[in-house]
């Protein structure tokens, strides 16, 4: 072999264990994509004008998720509050990490405790190299241990509380739970505008940094009290001739978060985060009928079993690997963000939690069903439910549930009635009675986990 030969094939050997070597090579932190989950307080699934409405205007949210993949069927793992977020975080059914109702301020009224050893997204991608913050709605905790910071992240800018008594008060009860990391603040401003000009900030401020981000910008609106900025009611008003009272204000509220979600994504595109940012845009429960909402064709809304209180707006947009203007009818839920997540950030899902990534799905490739079964749960007080839980669970195209903890269980066939409106549980006695024993076992498993601090932490009343 001459010379000249040898080196050629010395060379090709060569280039061929070199790329060999870095196509196996793991990510390096500025490989790994950025990650913005952007999740609203109870939008209906029919509240977006991309999902149907005809008497509101959402054009940033929907060019979002024209620009990725919409879902249809997606649900939230509660029809409330606290016990979604806590799936989402945690990647786990809700009372299976000590949140099966909704967190408050006062302890006799407080349906939740975030169990001690519940491993939170953030401290998962901390090992990829990621930044995480949270911009806006905690409500998973109002003191040490369970605020932010002592839960994972490196960044909170927001409201420790479940929901704000005004909108530019920012107080509940009375007490502001504003905090920017530990520091109780005093911002003037709508609430809305406040949260989409802090998580701009705090993209400006990563933009240029090697290391990703995951930004969790969990807003409060739609959520009551319905308390549009005047100038955005009077815009609806004389848009909509005939709107009810009610509705033009939520509608306007709606369209305020609209916007300043736009705002959100105008700046990552400035700041060039958009090219590598998933983002991932969804509703912690479905709308509150009571304020005006619209949740489409599914029954009832927000503290409901019924599809209308769990099917939520969602969608997904990623360029350059989610297809714009693509659709799925494929189930996945709240708890299933966080392994796609992980799936997407190139780390290990924790052992034992509950959530399925749906990456192959957004990715365009063929997938089975992330579960058999999909089980959902609230407890709540009051007279209504008595400090009881609420039920249902869904297998295959058969829903199981108990919407009053004083009712008896119904049972629906989905595919045939969608609408939830004909019960068939002493009809088809044998499913009836498969789907019970699986609700039973399902109740069992979130029983064995704590909801409630520890005694000497619990706060009487």
């Amino acid at each position: 072999m001459k010379p000249h030969s040898m080196t050629l094939r010395f060379l090709a050997i060569t280039i061929a264990l070199i790329s060999c070597f870095v196509a196996k090579r793991p990510l390096g932190a500025e490989d790994r994509p950025n990650v913005l989950v952007i999740l609203a307080d109870d939008l209906g699934y029919g509240d977006l004008s991309c999902f149907g409405a005809h008497d509101l205007r959402t054009p940033n949210i929907d060019r979002l998720i024209r620009s990725g993949m919409k879902f249809r069927r997606f649900y939230a793992n509660c029809s409330v509050c606290s016990p979604t977020r806590a799936a989402l975080l945690t990647g786990c059914y809700p009372d299976r990490v000590g949140v099966p109702g909704v967190i408050r301020t006062h302890a006799d009224n407080s349906w939740g405790y975030l169990r001690p050893d519940a491993v939170l997204l953030p401290r998962v991608l901390k090992k990829a190299g990621y930044h995480s913050a949270i911009v806006g709605k905690w409500h998973l905790g109002l003191e040490s241990p369970n605020t932010p910071l002592d839960r994972g992240f490196d960044f909170f800018h927001g409201f420790l509380g479940d929901m704000m008594d005004d909108y530019y008060t920012h107080r509940r009860h009375g007490i502001n739970y504003m905090r920017r990391n530990e520091r109780e603040i005093d911002p003037e401003g709508h609430a809305t505008d406040l949260f989409t000009q802090w998580a701009c900030d705090y993209l400006r401020d990563r933009a240029g940094k090697k290391e990703p981000f995951f930004l969790y910008l969990a807003y409060n609106a739609p959520h009551t009290p319905i308390q549009p900025p005047r100038e955005w009611l009077e815009r609806v008003q004389r848009r909509e001739p005939g709107i009810s009272a009610k509705r033009a204000k939520l509608v306007a509220l709606i369209e305020h978060l609209d916007f300043g979600v736009g705002r959100v994504l105008e700046t990552l595109r400035t700041t060039g985060l958009s090219e590598s940012t998933l983002v991932i845009f969804t509703s912690d429960n479905g709308g509150q009928l009571s304020a005006g909402a619209n949740n489409g064709r599914w029954r009832d809304g927000k503290q409901s079993m019924y599809e209308g209180g769990l099917l939520v707006p969602t969608g997904c947009a990623w360029p350059g690997h989610i297809q714009a203007g693509s659709e799925t009818s494929r189930m996945a839920m709240s708890m299933d963000i966080f392994a796609t997540v992980c799936d997407v950030a190139g780390v290990e899902v924790p052992p034992g939690i509950d959530g399925r990534s749906f990456l192959p799905t957004l990715v365009g490739k063929r997938q089975p069903p992330l579960r058999e079964e999909w089980y959902f749960t609230r407890r709540e007080g009051g007279l209504r439910y008595g400090g009881k839980t609420i039920d249902a669970l869904q297998r295959g195209e058969w829903k199981i549930l108990q919407n009053s903890p004083f009712a008896p269980l119904e049972l629906y066939h989905l595919r045939h009635d969608p609408e939830e409106r004909e019960n068939l549980a002493k009809t088809n006695p044998k499913v009836f009675r498969e789907l019970a024993a699986r609700l039973r076992w399902n109740i069992q498993q979130g029983g064995a986990v704590p909801w409630q601090p520890p005694r000497e932490e619990r706060k009487h009343p």
